[in-house]
């Protein structure tokens, strides 16, 4: 599993409109929060990128770019966006490379049934390419807003205890 302060994996990857993304794309720019959801069109994962897409404005101006991932297609990605009008960047990771190098590729059980899934998870990563945050887990209601208000906090050092007079 990752941790903060490492380096973010590297990552390079189709988006909905089949055009390659990488991590270096944003270097120096722009912050990401990469999320990691299992498919297209179902219910938390829709949940997850409507909300996301309602602050979509609020993590603009905190120059950061909402990047979702799946191992859905780019056509998928089109459609899912059209659906709900989505204003995030949906990643095709349909060779599973990036969910391998992030650690969300697992074993779930579900109904007594062993399988591999995506562990619903998000990545921060800042502007220099570091893990400012690692969240696996995640559960779809209200996260948009709660990784929103770690961004705002992204760069502020802890204020210093007030000096004993």
């Amino acid at each position: 599993m990752l941790e903060k302060q490492q380096n973010a994996p590297m990552f390079r990857a189709l988006d909905q409109n089949s055009q390659l993304l990488s991590l270096t794309d944003y270097a120096g720019e722009k912050n990401i929060v990469l999320y990691f959801y299992p498919k297209d069109d179902t219910p938390g994962c829709t949940i997850e990128a409507n909300q996301f897409t309602q602050l979509a404005d609020e993590f603009a101006k905190l120059d950061t770019v909402v990047i979702g991932v799946s191992k859905d297609t780019s056509e998928c990605h089109t459609d899912f966006i059209k659906k709900y009008d989505l204003k995030v960047q949906l990643l095709a990771d349909t060779s599973g490379e990036m969910c391998q190098n992030y650690g969300v590729w697992r074993e779930r059980e579900k109904e007594g049934v062993k399988s591999m899934a995506i562990f619903r998870s998000t990545f921060i990563i800042d502007k220099d390419g570091v893990l400012a945050d690692v969240i696996y887990g995640v559960t779809p209601e209200g996260h948009a807003q709660a990784v929103l208000e770690k961004i705002k906090n992204l760069g502020k050092s802890e204020e210093p205890a007030p000096e004993a007079e």
